[in-house]
């Protein structure tokens, strides 16, 4: 449970600072609601202070619209006060791809007596986790990331250039899929990266060739703590991009950089343990127990209501089209890789769900919040899916989830499951910067829209 620093996170500091001696600035890392790093650079001396209630932000940085401004009706209506960022001393660490030497660690926020703020994904996910603990069961969780490597420098129109040689046409067919030579490539920004996590305790997995050019995935190990499989999310991440950075490139993990190519996903997979350590989804048969029935179809009945988070924004509705493997209902399935909630083949004591539908731009938290506590309210209520899906589930099923971002925010603010789990404090702030964001979108002409529509009538 997330509360204020103690003696044991004080003296994880104290010993940081007697290991790193040529550290002089640690950055500070607040995952604000849109999954973006907000925060400060922290001066030495001033590290102990921060685990002794000593560094303060406004609440509202948690709310910020993604062009870093205030949310209308959130902003002021406590004064823009300050909230007070606890650090996260299992996150202390060197910072491995800068020139000078650098630490950096999580905080989340806390209202000024240090109980956690409520409205930080970080404490979001940690009460859904809380009603886990309550009844004897743990998330198991594991990340799989999908992103581009991009050119540093945009064409004369500003759209993204592809990076590698499998995107040398001008109009490239396809991506070469779990190519070994195109990964070799980049063989030395990828060893980069790998040992980038290593030295920060990232549990990477393997890394793939993805589907289109430029296109690659990584995957984390799973983790019975859903908050540091968040952390490491985040982390990989920021590892990510900043070592592109190094070696001429871009890194983006934005839903969908290209119209005809392959968007770009984060697939959450997860099983519940007892207290025994025993997978509950797991009955000795390739069907799987009754509560992995009742976690899918928790998960299943709460998917419209919570799109809004996983499709976060304007251009993550672009994912959702008919054979792109971004699922447009709420299917589920055994080994099916076309529907919303795939049950992948493996030992029976592996077995698990995979959630198929966020976009790599969504929240890790606020995923993670949304799809658990969906799976805890289909376990208590002992809720039944609906029947499996064999096949190509496009083809047999019509498009039920929200595919226009504003109807997406309408659910998400009718949403009862939404305010009773994930609480009325996240669910205002984020319906706030979400619409101030989306208004943005609706005064913007397009140069699409002037090419087809200046002249014809």
């Amino acid at each position: 449970m997330l509360g204020p620093s103690n003696a044991n996170d004080l003296e994880i500091a104290k010993k940081f600072l007697e290991q790193n001696p040529d550290i002089e600035t640690i950055e500070v890392l607040l995952p604000d609601i849109n999954g973006v790093l907000r925060g400060k650079w922290l001066p030495r001396d001033n590290l102990l202070k921060a685990f002794k209630g000593g560094l303060k932000l406004p609440v509202t940085t948690l709310n910020f619209d993604i062009w870093g401004r205030d949310a209308p009706g959130v902003a002021f209506d406590d004064g823009d006060a300050d909230g007070i960022c606890l650090p996260v001393a299992s996150s202390l660490s060197r910072v491995p791809w800068t020139d000078r030497p650098m630490g950096q660690m999580f905080v989340h926020m806390a209202d000024l007596d240090e109980t956690p703020y409520v409205g930080d994904p970080r404490v979001v996910l940690d009460q859904v986790v809380q009603k886990f603990k309550a009844i004897g069961l743990t998330p198991v969780v594991a990340i799989e990331l999908e992103f581009y490597l991009l050119e540093e420098k945009r064409d004369s129109a500003g759209r993204p250039v592809h990076a590698g040689s499998d995107a040398n046409a001008d109009y490239p067919i396809g991506g070469q899929p779990y190519s070994l030579d195109l990964m070799q490539e980049y063989e030395e920004a990828f060893h980069e990266m790998r040992e980038a996590c290593e030295t920060l305790g990232v549990p990477v997995d393997t890394l793939v060739k993805e589907f289109a050019p430029a296109q690659y995935e990584i995957n984390l190990h799973h983790e019975d703590d859903p908050i540091s499989a968040a952390d490491h999310a985040m982390m990989l991440k920021r590892v990510i991009k900043s070592v592109a950075r190094r070696h001429d490139l871009s890194a983006s993990f934005m839903a969908k950089p290209f119209g005809d190519m392959a968007g770009n996903g984060m697939h959450v997979h997860f099983s519940i343990l007892d207290d025994a350590g025993n997978n509950i989804f797991n009955n000795e048969t390739e069907e799987g127990s009754e509560a992995l029935m009742h976690a899918i179809a928790g998960v299943q009945s709460t998917m419209v209501e919570t799109m809004a988070i996983y499709a976060p924004n304007f251009n993550s509705y672009r994912r959702f089209q008919p054979g792109s493997y971004a699922p447009m209902a709420p299917t589920w399935g055994y080994e099916n890789r076309t529907v919303a909630l795939r049950i992948p083949s493996d030992d029976y004591a592996a077995t698990r769900i995979e959630h198929r539908v966020s976009g790599a731009d969504a929240n890790p938290y606020l995923v993670l919040a949304a799809i658990l506590a969906g799976a805890y309210d289909g376990i208590v209520k002992k809720s039944m899916p609906t029947a499996a899906m064999e096949g190509d589930a496009y083809s047999q099923m019509t498009s039920s989830l929200p595919v226009y971002w504003p109807d997406s925010l309408n659910a998400f603010e009718r949403s009862q499951f939404v305010r009773e789990y994930l609480g009325e404090s996240l669910q205002r702030a984020y319906l706030a910067s979400k619409r101030q964001e989306l208004n943005e979108f609706r005064h913007t002409v397009t140069r699409m829209e002037y090419d087809a529509y200046l002249l014809a009538f």
